[in-house]
């Protein structure tokens, strides 16, 4: 540690900002009006320092967090110097610091002795943002304009008091202004609350001391990086998963990207990734930082702060015009599952590196339904429902299910919040037998989900994947059950959708997903036919899929492992695998 710094002053400091931040993403959680935010848990929260750099993140959804450097410079460049307490700056223009238009960042700065300290930050997936589909989330837009309401940086509080104008312009230009405005609230509270904590640090330790523990918490953090990525043999390591299309077009889409390891640093770079599209699917520069810083610090020890010292040791190269660095009007409203893919490339790339730390890939990241329409009375509802599933088999243990992705901190919405306010009926929420990957440790099994409509007409807007190109499998683990999209009419009549969809549904129409399995990790015959049999006790696999994927006998009705007959199954067939 630098000179001056007390390893335990230290220590409560940075413990200290951890709480702050937590405190603030259970604020959020309790004065949120929407359930993509309260019961999702879509949203994040984090602590920034005067400059800008942020300093601790709350355990929520960590793919927002490696964006809120470059919206935080555009806050700074447009107010720097004009900030006052009880300021509160909104931005969600993927154009200029923001991801896409439905998360929308709040940025307060907080002051001491009357000068600006830092900046607490929070950042809420709204259910609508306005556009020209409900839940402004659409796969199938070709043009940001076409997305929603953008937003600048702006003020929406000045001195505490609320922007009117700003306010009435985004209840005009939103389905559920209500909402909306609630979400942000709960944000402007949010922030109010780690501002006061946040002042407490400097009220006990002065304003120059705790600036200096900041300085030393981004610097010790950068250290620990360095030194564990020292560690890592030097090389290029290359990897590319595809997303299955466009929606347009029926060609895959790659996300090429090959991980230099030098000394204590890393160099990714993304050439050879597809070109932006006319979908919504392009990921914005900042997004795509984000999951690539993301994706080093999942393999990182877990006692290293999380913070931007961590980015330092990582070089992020993505080419203009891209599917992850698009030129503006690209659209952008669906760059989450750009964001996925380009976590599961850089996983699939960092298991050369580190093998034991790295699973086989999970589901693709979750789906996106949404439904939207009018009541009887007229009044307008929106889910958005985002389905989470299955992680990929570890190197040490099976993968999980009906979870969220590895890359978010989120939750499948209850299913009694979902009927009880909304003109819905789901009629299935269940794992899928047989749809994980085989390896020495399974994956995942996929989840399915249906959802019944019960008013007159509505839109549906579904964004899936791994349709075609399934999860994968590492060290020999086999590849899990790709995903299923369906609408089953009233006549019983089943109708295969395309992973990405924008369309109507009549009243009684069933909309079905299925989510894919998680890949397996290992040779599957070196899984434990217990284990294999217990499996199939609990209905996870069935005796065919025991059979077939790790030659183990097992009786379907009683679930007991036939251990004479494995053995010779298994001795017949090893050379297969």
């Amino acid at each position: 540690m630098a000179v001056g710094i007390d390893p335990i002053t230290f220590a409560v400091i940075k413990n200290g900002l951890d709480s702050i931040v937590d405190e603030m993403a259970y604020d959020v959680m309790r004065t949120a009006r929407s359930e993509i935010v309260k019961d999702v848990m879509d949203f994040s929260a984090a602590i920034c320092d005067l400059s800008g750099n942020m300093i601790a993140q709350a355990k929520t959804v960590a793919l927002h967090l490696g964006a809120v450097p470059e919206a935080m410079t555009v806050v700074l460049d447009n107010y720097s110097d004009d900030l006052l307490p009880g300021d509160a700056v909104i931005l969600n223009d993927p154009y200029q610091g923001g991801m896409h238009l439905p998360d929308i960042f709040m940025f307060m700065p907080v002051f001491h002795g009357g000068t600006l300290q830092g900046f607490t930050v929070v950042i809420c997936h709204h259910t609508d943002v306005g556009g020209r589909v409900a839940g402004s989330n659409a796969s199938d837009s070709t043009e940001i304009f076409q997305e929603g309401l953008r937003i600048p940086a702006l003020k929406f509080f000045q001195q505490g008091k609320i922007n009117e104008t700003l306010l009435k312009l985004i209840e005009l230009n939103v389905r559920l202004p209500d909402r909306v405005v609630g979400d942000l609230k709960a944000q402007f509270a949010a922030c109010k609350t780690g501002a006061r904590e946040f002042v407490k640090l400097f009220e006990r330790y002065g304003s120059g001391k705790t600036q200096e523990y900041f300085t030393e918490l981004l610097n010790y953090a950068e250290r620990m990086t360095r030194e564990e990525i020292r560690k890592w043999p030097d090389g290029v390591y290359k990897f590319t998963d595809f997303i299955d299309d466009d929606g347009f077009s029926d060609t895959p889409l790659p996300i090429s990207v090959s991980i230099t390891v030098h000394g204590d640093s890393v160099t990714v770079d993304y050439d050879g990734t597809a070109s932006q599209v006319p979908a919504a699917l392009n990921s914005t520069r900042s997004y795509t930082n984000s999951c690539t810083y993301l994706s080093v610090r999942c393999v990182l020890k877990g006692d290293i702060p999380n913070n931007a010292g961590v980015f330092r040791a990582i070089n992020v190269k993505a080419p203009e015009a891209s599917i992850v660095n698009p030129k503006l009007p690209a659209a952008c409203a669906a760059r989450a599952l750009t964001g996925y893919r380009i976590v599961d490339a850089m996983f699939g790339a960092l298991s050369q590196v580190v093998p034991d730390r790295v699973p086989a890939a999970g589901e693709g990241g979750n789906t996106v339904v949404c439904l939207g329409g009018y009541r009887g009375d007229g009044s307008p509802f929106i889910i958005v429902d985002m389905i989470c599933g299955a992680w990929g088999g570890r190197p040490d243990k099976d993968g999980i299910e009906a979870i969220t992705n590895p890359s978010q901190n989120l939750s499948n919405t209850p299913v009694e919040t979902m009927e009880s306010q909304h003109p819905v009926r789901v009629e299935e929420y269940a794992l899928v037998p047989d749809s994980c990957g085989a390896g020495e440790y399974r994956g995942g099994l996929g989840v399915a989900r249906s959802y019944r409509l019960l008013a007159d007409e509505a839109g549906l807007q579904l964004r899936a994947d791994r349709m075609k190109i399934r999860p994968y499998g590492l060290a020999g683990g086999g590849e899990a059950e790709p995903a299923i999209n369906e609408i089953i009419k009233q006549n019983g009549e089943h109708v295969s959708l395309p992973s990405k969809i924008n369309r109507k549904l009549k009243k009684g129409d069933l909309v079905r997903h299925v989510q894919p399995g998680g890949g397996g990790f290992g040779n599957p015959l070196a899984r434990n036919p217990q284990r294999v049999a217990h499996d199939v006790w609990n209905m996870k696999i069935t005796a065919e899929y025991a059979r077939d994927r790790h030659c183990v006998v097992v009786h379907p009705n009683s679930g007991e492992l036939d251990e004479a007959a494995t053995t010779a199954l298994r001795r017949d067939n090893q050379a297969i695998f």
